[in-house]
């Protein structure tokens, strides 16, 4: 008997372990289509869905730009733009050492004149950004859509709430390095100036990107591509075109300081009035008027790169302001870095990404706080 048993238990064994392992497998991929059902059931699974789709026919219909710059029915004017954009990637990689991967080697024909819009909020009586959480990056202070219409839809909503929004295109983006980030013919319509400029800042991210530091990761990557598009066209012979791109960033770090000053005037316009909303309101509505009067008599004169028309069109408040600060904050702290790296901009990107890497959470601060180490040694080697 014993002999029997034994001998039909070895051949029920089997089979059970096969049926245990079968179970396990059903029920962890039902978890994975639960997991799935209620992640696309969330706002931010679907808007993540729309855009892994979005992203998909991006790549789906990307080509070469090795082989377009050699096809000769291609517009001539075209295939030196795209002949740039390699130059660019190129040097992003070998001179500035930064992370190119695959970034910008291919090409994607986009169907429409505008990539995607791009949504800031903030409280109308206070310096608040309404921000959203992604994985990965962690909280941004803004928000791209490529449905139009929700992109509409939540700038409403958000109006509605009492929220300033801005709302503008955007004619390309970095997945930081996680897929082959093509050239789109949305940033193609660039002259060669942006164009080269905007190569290098979104390989910038994929170099460094520190988690909810939407704000220094946007002005770093905003330095890098002002001073590493002049640095390209000077090795190529362009001064030109250098002198252009290094005019612009001055004017760039001329809006920044103005956009500073607006900021902590309205910061301390606000915290004087704590508890009186319509105080707030009031003052804000003041500021803002007294703004525009003096980027008309004071700051657009100063300006070699952009017309009068500036002052009168550009969108007072605050949410445009907070966005402009995302991409202009403490401009001067980069060339301050630059200035005391001899002017060498691979040196000073290295420096940049080593103290901010050494300061999570604080990168400003870290680069202030170095620029004012250094000048301490220097004042006191200089006075022995």
């Amino acid at each position: 008997m014993q002999s029997i048993t034994s001998e039909r238990n070895d051949a029920v064994m089997p089979r059970a372990r096969r049926w245990k392992w079968w179970s396990i497998l059903r029920v962890v991929a039902l978890s994975i289509v639960v997991v799935l059902v209620v992640f696309l059931l969330t706002p931010v699974g679907r808007y993540l869905a729309r855009a892994g789709w979005e992203e998909a026919k991006i790549l789906s219909g990307r080509r070469l730009i090795a082989e377009l710059v050699s096809d000769s029915t291609i517009d001539a004017g075209v295939r030196r733009k795209l002949e740039l954009v390699l130059a660019a990637r190129q040097f992003a990689a070998e001179s500035l050492a930064l992370d190119a991967g695959e970034s910008f080697t291919m090409f994607t024909q986009l169907r429409r004149d505008t990539l995607l819009l791009l949504l800031s909020a903030a409280r109308r009586d206070a310096l608040v950004p309404h921000t959203w959480w992604f994985p990965i990056v962690g909280r941004v202070p803004y928000k791209g859509y490529f449905d139009f219409e929700a992109a509409r839809e939540a700038a409403a909503e958000l109006e509605a709430e009492g929220y300033d929004t801005y709302l503008r295109p955007a004619s390309a983006f970095s997945t930081l390095g996680w897929f082959n980030d093509p050239l789109l013919s949305t940033t193609l319509r660039q002259d060669s100036l942006s164009l080269a400029n905007t190569v290098i800042h979104e390989i910038t991210h994929n170099e460094f990107y520190a988690a909810g530091q939407a704000v220094f990761n946007e002005s770093f990557a905003s330095f890098v591509g002002a001073r590493g598009a002049a640095w390209l066209f000077r090795t190529r012979g362009d001064t030109g075109a250098a002198e252009l791109v290094d005019a612009r960033w001055e004017d760039d770090k001329i809006l920044a300081r103005f956009w500073r000053d607006l900021y902590a005037e309205l910061d301390s316009a606000f915290r004087a009035h704590p508890d009186d909303r319509d105080a707030r309101l009031a003052m804000r509505d003041t500021i803002y008027e007294r703004a525009r009067e003096r980027l008309r008599g004071e700051i657009v004169p100063k300006l070699r790169t952009i017309g009068p028309s500036y002052a009168d069109r550009v969108v007072l408040d605050n949410a445009a302001l907070l966005a402009r600060r995302v991409y202009m904050t403490d401009l001067d702290v980069y060339d301050a870095v630059l200035a005391r790296e001899r002017g060498n901009v691979l040196a000073a990107v290295d420096r940049i990404i080593g103290l901010a890497k050494g300061r999570e959470g604080e990168p400003f601060e870290a680069l202030r706080q170095w620029v004012a180490d250094r000048d301490r040694k220097i004042d006191s080697t200089s006075s022995r």
